[in-house]
């Protein structure tokens, strides 16, 4: 025997360095391709938060504006409450110090003038 040569089979032993050197390169071919894919996958996830960001400032802007016409809306709808409240309180004090005698000849006056008007203009 010769005190170089490993004790292993022969046709065995001649392939293992071949097989371990073949895996060896298919293992950095393969994690060469997971790299690139990797790679990419992030930069579509990079485009895709961006997008996201821009997408969430413009419904942030919506809801703002909205938020400020609607505040308007609210104190508009306020002022008028207050003046229709002015204006019904009026009509009860002129309704009140009238007698009902007095109010029901102004209405006929009103309800016979529109009449006259109506007929005349058929």
């Amino acid at each position: 025997m010769n005190p170089r040569r490993e004790p292993r089979g022969g046709r065995s032993s001649l392939f293992d360095g071949i097989e371990e050197g073949g895996i060896r390169a298919a293992s950095s071919y393969s994690h060469e391709i997971n790299e690139h894919e990797n790679e990419r996958a992030l930069e579509g996830l990079q485009d895709r938060v961006v997008l996201l960001k821009r997408l969430s400032g413009d419904i942030n802007e919506e809801v703002d504006t909205h938020n400020r016409m609607l505040d308007r809306m609210g104190n508009d709808m306020d002022s008028s409450r207050g003046i229709l409240s002015g204006t019904m309180d009026r009509f009860k004090t002129v309704f009140e110090t009238k007698s009902s005698r007095r109010m029901l000849t102004l209405v006929a006056a009103f309800v016979g003038l529109f009449l006259v008007i109506y007929y005349l203009t058929r």
